[in-house]
């Protein structure tokens, strides 16, 4: 079997290897952008429910040490609403709103190489269908009278190549949709979340009666 792929890489010629490379690369950056976009790296259930219960307490200062020692996307929002709440309400909302662009970009990061590797796939193995053609043609325009194994070749070459950039390109393209799209859902979803968390640090100050437990967020 090793043998048999090792032989359809080298009928395709010189521009699989780029095209391998790039399947390596897209594969890698997919398992890492699932990694992080895990729920629980994001905007964990438990962390939500203790950080509510807190504010629902009035106690902000126990709020900030938890939110300080957790390592999720929604703590650290958390974090700088707690420690941003003597703020007015415009500034603070500007700092959630900074602290949560900082975490999209994080869960954005590498997402467009993915949709980068699946154009480039793409490019490569009509490249190198174009290198086979070459071959085909220059073939026929020396010799008069052309035999067909002396095409086959650049037959090869052109057929090869383009099939293995598609079957890069193809899961690549799909992986960048999929990957997009939930990381589109889980910031959402903490946009939800830093509007309630903000809305209990104000009236927790405002208030000597904090808001009710009834509301916990999205896990509540």
């Amino acid at each position: 079997m090793e043998t048999g792929v090792f032989e359809l890489i080298q009928k395709g010629g010189f521009f699989v290897y780029p095209i391998i490379l790039c399947s390596i690369v897209g594969l890698a950056i997919f398992l890492q952008k699932m990694w992080i976009l895990r729920s629980k790296n994001i905007i964990p259930e438990l962390f939500l429910e203790q950080l509510y219960s807190f504010l629902s307490q009035g106690k902000l200062g126990e709020a900030e040490v938890y939110a300080r020692a957790n390592n999720s996307s929604i703590s650290r929002i958390a974090l700088a609403a707690l420690e941003n709440s003597h703020k007015p309400k415009e500034e603070l909302r500007e700092e959630i709103e900074e602290a949560g662009r900082k975490e999209t970009l994080e869960l954005m990061r590498y997402t467009e190489g993915l949709g980068t590797i699946s154009s480039v796939s793409t490019l490569l193995g009509l490249l190198g269908t174009i290198s086979g053609m070459i071959k085909i043609f220059k073939v026929i325009a020396d010799k008069p009278i052309v035999n067909p194994p002396e095409l086959a070749g650049g037959i090869s070459e052109a057929l090869y190549t383009t099939a293995f950039g598609l079957l890069v390109a193809i899961p690549a393209f799909i992986a960048y949709k999929y990957i997009v799209g939930r990381a589109d859902e889980l910031i959402s979803l903490m946009e939800e979340e830093g509007r309630k968390i903000m809305e209990y640090v104000i009236v927790c100050k405002q208030n000597d009666n904090p808001p009710s437990a009834d509301t916990k967020g999205m896990f509540g």
